[in-house]
């Protein structure tokens, strides 16, 4: 796989357990806000590599990721240790499922993610393509801990009557607690938000985060009428499965 190398940029710690980093870009590296790219490091003259969203829109000369540190995981244990000025390795061929094309237009866009799975989300809410297709855009990130809640503020500073944002946190006191998945089937969600309930004729979602929540609300949604963008066709859910190579770190 064709990779060049590129210098990071800066570096910003969430929570022991996540960062952010950017990169210089790659010259004539083209992307669709939404998609994702491999990431790569030589260690021991071996190439090791993850899939990573990439954060940043594709209009900025920088390029943006958000990652975890798996403990002795064999790719996050050396990416946490890179600093600012050092190189990384990125691939020159980003692909994925979470971009405009691979969903249907509609009412209200729901972004559905828990951990490191916000990465593309916050790239499609800063992105002003977005609104043009939908009314309404909802972001529901689930952590574990407040730590975990990678870009709040900026996300918090981006909301309006278009952009809603529910963070939600389980293993701590918060104002949410529970789970998107069960924000989402019970309908607790939209009462929140005093909005319809999520509707497969007009509304769309899509998922990224851990392989769990993925196949939960997959399932959900495809037992309630729900069509997920294939092969077939676009339909009106999508889910990005490349993520779930971060939890092998």
């Amino acid at each position: 796989m064709p990779f060049t190398e590129q210098r990071v940029i800066s570096i910003r710690k969430w929570s022991d357990k996540t960062f952010s980093f950017t990169t210089t870009r790659p010259d004539d590296f083209q992307f669709e806000n939404g998609q994702f790219v491999t990431v790569g490091l030589r260690h021991n003259g071996k190439l090791i590599a993850r899939a990573y969203s990439i954060v940043s829109t594709n209009d900025v000369d920088y390029l943006e990721f958000l990652s975890i540190h798996v403990p002795d995981g064999p790719f996050t244990s050396l990416l946490v240790n890179v600093r600012e000025g050092e190189g990384v390795l990125i691939n020159s061929k980003p692909t994925g499922s979470l971009t405009l094309k691979y969903i249907q237009p509609g009412r209200n866009l729901y972004l559905l993610s828990t951990g490191t799975g916000l990465a593309p989300f916050v790239c499609l809410i800063r992105d002003p393509e977005v609104y043009q297709h939908y009314e309404k855009v909802i972001l529901v990130h689930t952590v574990r801990t407040q730590g975990e809640l990678a870009y709040r503020d900026e996300i918090n500073a981006l909301t309006n009557d278009r952009l809603l944002y529910v963070p939600t946190v389980t293993r701590e006191p918060f104002e949410t607690t529970e789970r998107v998945t069960d924000l989402f089937r019970s309908g607790t969600l939209f009462s929140k938000l005093a909005l319809p309930a999520a509707d497969p004729a007009h509304d769309r979602v899509m998922l990224c985060g851990n392989p769990h929540m993925l196949l939960e609300m997959r399932a959900y949604l495809e037992a309630n009428g729900w069509t997920m963008t294939n092969y077939k066709g676009v339909g009106n859910f999508t889910v990005e499965k490349a993520f779930v190579l971060h939890d092998g770190g």
